[in-house]
């Protein structure tokens, strides 16, 4: 059974002894966004759970790691679809989220040059909360639409979100980071010293080289891309509330496929097309969708006031200026209005980026409250308008949504898919490559994400239709893609990182560097919790 930390200040919760049960304090605690679905697969018990509350706190812990020969896993915010920031047997979880939370001290605005900003910004932050500090001082930075996704694991992952073809990734933007090595020592580096770490560590697998406390990054400000008092034009926005049908997601995603299809489709764009199944509640992701619906649809609310939700389509536009002398294209933006019918909601932003960033954040932990089976695809496919992309997708996700919309009874299965354009020559998600992360497949060109959560009894109908998914979107006769490329942040799958390596880094060298990589920065296997790491080079990977 395991003991309690020496000289640690946060709170520990040790898990219960075999055959007796678990305390409440200890299962809330223990919850991350995968534990419904990866809970008892991939053992996501840890002996002990620790909240740190200081740099001194983080030390003791990896200290007491490896004087015991056990291994930490880290969660920030716990989003990681496959259970990674999690770990069983004797070792530790170190829950970072309520470590380094003082603004002006763990968050603020540093000393800024003429021509650049940075922010000093902890792992603790959660996406929303970095949003609303940008806002509040006219400055933004791309980033994921999930709120409650926090910085730590986002930027080691890449940061995947809706300015990525205008901005790049938010792991892009990581300028200097500061963390607790294997010998419980703090350290900084950046691009310059020590390359190797810097670029492993942004992009090589999640909390294996040591525990990040905060990133320096860069950001952007407002002023930069906002022309119109100069007698250019602000940033532009749309959003678009459908409701679900067939025609209307095969339009959609056609004009996907015809941008990521042209090669010189402007930097300026960004285009992002969701899909949600009936009883998510669109008012959270959409506040304006409550009045609209009580006006215009009232049939959906019971008699105790409560609405059953229509599953939606949602669609996320964006054009951002880069000199006075840029304008946007206006039918662009009717067209994308205007390719469905049952339109519910549409909406304008005419505001600087700082704002709109906001309007893309999805204001839910989670789409639902139930078990998943997960597909993250990526392409570099540049003939989706060709292939029979966009009707074969539509098909797919039909199957699932149509049959929900039929009659309650057959409501078992929800789907939360996410579809958005990556590609082009001018992309900064392709000409960021070289920026000194280790990221993987930055020449794609989309990225579809289908989750399918289902309740217990339907795990082999959602595992059915993702089964098929594989094998109409990833092969030689893929419409999608012919190989199979996988990010660590959207992993499902094989639970070995290194058995399907091939899936996530584009080569066996850069594996093989990251393995030099992990061997220096992790000796003893102290942050090797499970086995989705790049594995040492020269050692196996302890659980």
């Amino acid at each position: 059974m395991a003991t309690t930390i020496q000289d640690f200040s946060g709170v520990q919760y040790i898990r219960a002894a075999e055959g007796t049960l678990e305390s409440q304090a200890y299962k809330n605690n223990n919850y991350q966004y995968a534990t419904s679905t990866h809970g008892l697969d991939h053992d996501m018990h840890p002996a002990l759970i620790v909240q740190a509350t200081c740099d001194e706190d983080v030390i003791a812990v990896v200290k007491y790691a490896k004087q015991n020969k056990i291994a930490v896993a880290i969660k920030s915010g716990g989003h990681q679809y496959s259970g990674a920031s999690s770990t069983s047997g004797a070792n530790i979880l170190i829950d970072m989220k309520p470590t380094y939370k003082e603004v002006g001290k763990d968050l603020k605005v540093l000393d800024q040059t003429t021509d650049k900003s940075f922010i000093y910004c902890s792992v603790s932050f959660s996406l929303g909360e970095l949003n609303g500090f940008l806002k509040m001082n006219n400055l933004f930075i791309p980033h994921g639409q999930c709120e409650d996704v926090h910085v730590g694991g986002h930027a080691q992952t890449g940061g995947y979100g809706q300015l990525g073809r205008s901005f790049g990734l938010l792991g892009d933007h990581v300028r200097e980071i500061r963390f607790v090595d294997h010998n419980a020592e703090l350290k900084t580096i950046d691009a310059s010293s020590d390359p190797d770490l810097f670029n492993a560590i942004l992009g090589g697998s999640p909390g294996n080289f040591g525990v990040i406390t905060h990133y320096t990054l860069e950001v952007h400000r407002d002023s930069d891309y906002n022309f119109k008092s100069v007698g250019g034009q602000a940033p532009h926005g749309l959003r678009v509330v459908w409701w679900y049908n067939k025609a209307t997601l095969e339009a959609l995603l056609a004009k996907v496929a015809e941008m990521a299809d042209n090669p010189d489709f402007p930097r300026n764009y960004d285009l992002c097309v969701s899909v949600l199944s009936s009883d998510f509640s669109i008012k959270d992701l959409v506040p304006e969708m409550d009045g609209v619906m009580k006006r215009d649809h009232p049939e959906i609310y019971g008699l105790d006031g409560m609405p059953h939700w229509p599953a939606t389509i949602i669609l996320y536009a964006q054009w951002v200026p880069f000199t006075k002398q840029d304008t946007y294209d206006p039918t662009w933006f009717s067209s994308l209005n205007d390719a469905g019918t049952f339109r519910l909601l549409t909406q304008v932003f005419d505001q600087p980026m700082s704002q709109m960033t906001g309007q893309w954040i999805f204001k839910q932990p989670r789409e639902f409250d139930h078990p998943y089976e997960k597909r993250t695809y990526m392409t570099s496919s540049t003939t989706l308008t060709n292939s029979n992309w966009a009707p074969t997708v539509a098909a797919q996700i039909d199957k699932v949504v149509a049959k929900d919309l039929a009659s309650p009874l057959w409501r078992s299965c929800w789907l939360a898919v996410q579809i958005q354009c990556f590609g082009g020559t001018h992309s900064k998600f392709r000409t960021n490559a070289t920026n000194g992360a280790s990221y993987s497949w930055r020449d794609s060109s989309v990225c579809q994400v289908l989750d399918c959560f289902h309740e217990s009894l339907a795990k082999r109908t959602a595992d059915a239709w993702q089964a098929e998914n594989d094998r109409l979107f990833v092969g030689a006769d893929s419409c999608f893609s012919e190989r199979d490329k996988r990010v660590l942040w959207g992993s499902y799958g094989d639970w070995d990182l290194h058995a399907v390596r091939g899936m996530y880094f584009e080569s066996e060298e850069k594996y093989a560097r990251l393995q030099r990589v992990r061997a220096r920065a992790d000796p003893e296997g102290t942050f090797t919790p499970n086995p989705f790491a790049v594995r040492r080079a020269g050692g196996e990977v302890e659980i």
